[in-house]
This record gives structure tokens, sequence and C-alpha cells, in this order.
């Protein structure tokens, strides 16, 4: 742990189960740890890789933390096992996918972490929602902001299921 606080960005990700539920409950277990200050909205968007599988929901966060690279993704790592995400092929299907996209303006290389996320600039399902909470975000190694990064990709596969707020349960 650090005495710095960093703003970070990580996307959320699922495609098995209760999809939804698998995502408030991976933001309910950043506390204490991390403290959540926005949630984009959440959206389905086609699969990366293998297409035989369903739809994800995706969403990114904005939160703050003194927790350093390599102990943020221990955590949510840990969220992940305790959400009950099982190992399968790469891109395959996952109860939760938990991915580090940005540490403040760190770059990060080492044999378990890649920060920024190295697969960002080219998702849309990450830079969708990313461009919601930091459009004017710039990206550490090339200096382009997360607005002119969304603007480059095909957001076709990206779905608006619903706006900022669904992760707040409904009275």
């Amino acid at each position: 742990m650090t005495t710095e606080v960093t703003t970070v960005y990580l996307g959320l990700g699922s495609n098995v189960g209760d999809r939804k539920r698998h995502l408030t409950g991976a933001l309910e277990r950043l506390a204490p740890q991390l403290q959540i200050e926005a949630i984009s909205s959440l959206y389905e968007t086609d699969p990366v890789g293998p297409q035989d599988q369903q739809d994800f929901y995706n969403a990114v966060c904005r939160a703050s933390t003194r927790l350093t690279p390599n102990e943020l993704l221990e955590h949510v790592k840990q969220i992940e096992r305790d959400i009950g995400r099982l190992e399968r092929e790469r891109w395959g299907p996952r109860e939760i996918d938990i991915d580090i996209l940005l540490y403040g303006d760190q770059v990060v290389e080492s044999p378990e972490l890649h920060i920024p996320h190295p697969e960002m600039n080219d998702r849309a399902f990450v830079l969708v929602p990313l461009a919601e909470l930091a459009a004017d975000v710039h990206h550490p190694d090339g200096g382009r902001t997360v607005a002119e990064l969304a603007a480059d990709v095909d957001a076709g596969g990206v779905r608006l299921i619903e706006d900022q707020g669904w992760e707040k349960p409904r009275s």
C-alpha cells in the first residue's frame, strides 16, 4: 500500500450466468480498498474471440485507491475467484473479468501486469464506456485522449442496455 491516492479505471465484463449480478457483485467487492467515484452505463457487446458464446455485459468504473498496481491486480483477481470465475480458453466465457485499464498516468510492464491495458485501444467494449468517464484523459503511451481513441474504433457491436445508475437497486 502507498500513501498516495491514485485514480484508476477498471473494465468489467461478464457473459456467464446472471451477468448484471456478477458486475454489481464485483463493484461491491472493490471496497474498501477502492472508493468508486463513477460507473459508466451498462452495455451489451459482441464477444471477442470464439463467437459461440453469449454476448457480454460491459461497464467501466473510475475509482481512487492507495493500492499499488500489483496489489490492485491481486485484489481484482481475488474478486474474480470469489465470484466464481473459472479458467477457460483465452477470450472464452467468463463469469467476471476485471481489467486494470489505467492506473493514473503510469505505465507498468511486468510479466504479470501491463498498464495501460495492452488491448484497450482496439476494443470498443472498453473505449465506449471509458469515454463516458474519461473522455479527456490522455493515454499514457500515445498521448491521445480516450475520446479520440473511441472515435477510431468500430462501435457497431456495442449496445447500450442501461444508462448510468444501472448498478443501484430499484425501489
